[in-house]
């Protein structure tokens, strides 16, 4: 087992398959829940976006949701050991999650960093191909879950590659899940994005703000302690 230090000491616990990249730290730092929304964390992993947005000082009930049990009691250790009750660590399907109708509309914030593949050479670890591929989450599985789990006017915020994104919007809008911010991310200005992130709104207005690239080489995925 890993450790990771975020920004103000908040120790995150790792694992080979449970480990965390840089879109979820961007993901995480794109859009977080305010003070006492409750927030919800699908495809949660070990807990990295739950805990940058304890990292930043979010102390609202949130909900880590993860398929893996090892990852997921990776996210529930790292929340004792960063005295983060707060952050309950749930372990079960979003595809079946919040499908009854008083479960339903119980959050105000949402994000999912969710597996991108649907094609090409899965890696023999079944616990990376699970997090990777989409066998057992689409990124519609998501977008349908969030649709579930907020209230109207709730935010959900998600990451993607660009070659994917017209479908994931049509997707988001088809939920009345209207698309509000976008940015692109791109290792250096000159480059090609090879990540979008999006944040829509539930039963809003139309209206979409591009936001300005965020750029890997200007440090946007460093955490920690800077020498």
């Amino acid at each position: 087992m890993g450790v990771e230090i975020l920004d103000n000491g908040t120790r995150v616990l790792t694992a080979p398959g449970a480990a965390f990249g840089t879109d979820a730290l961007l993901l995480a730092r794109f859009a977080q829940p305010r003070q006492r929304e409750r927030a919800l964390d699908m495809c949660s992993g070990c807990g990295i976006v739950s805990l940058v947005w304890h990292d930043t000082g979010y102390r609202g009930p949130c909900t880590a949701l993860e398929l893996d049990a090892e990852a997921s009691a990776l996210c529930a250790g790292a929340a004792a050991e960063n005295q983060a009750a707060h952050i309950e660590a749930v372990c079960a399907d979003l595809r079946g999650f919040c499908t009854a109708g008083p479960e339903q509309g119980r959050y105000d914030f949402a994000a999912c960093n969710p597996p991108y593949f649907t094609a090409g050479p899965c890696s023999p670890d079944p616990r990376r191909a699970t997090a990777r591929h989409t066998g057992s989450c689409t990124t519609g599985d998501a977008i349908d879950c969030a649709r579930r789990t907020l209230r109207d006017g709730g935010r959900f915020v998600l990451c993607q590659r660009p070659e994917a994104m017209a479908g994931v919007l049509s997707a988001l809008c088809a939920a009345r899940l209207e698309p509000k911010r976008l940015a692109f991310v791109k290792n250096a200005p000159d480059r090609a994005p090879w990540l979008f992130l999006v944040e829509a709104q539930k039963g809003r207005k139309p209206g979409l703000r591009v936001e300005p690239d965020i750029l890997i080489s200007a440090g946007a995925a460093l955490y920690g302690p800077q020498k």
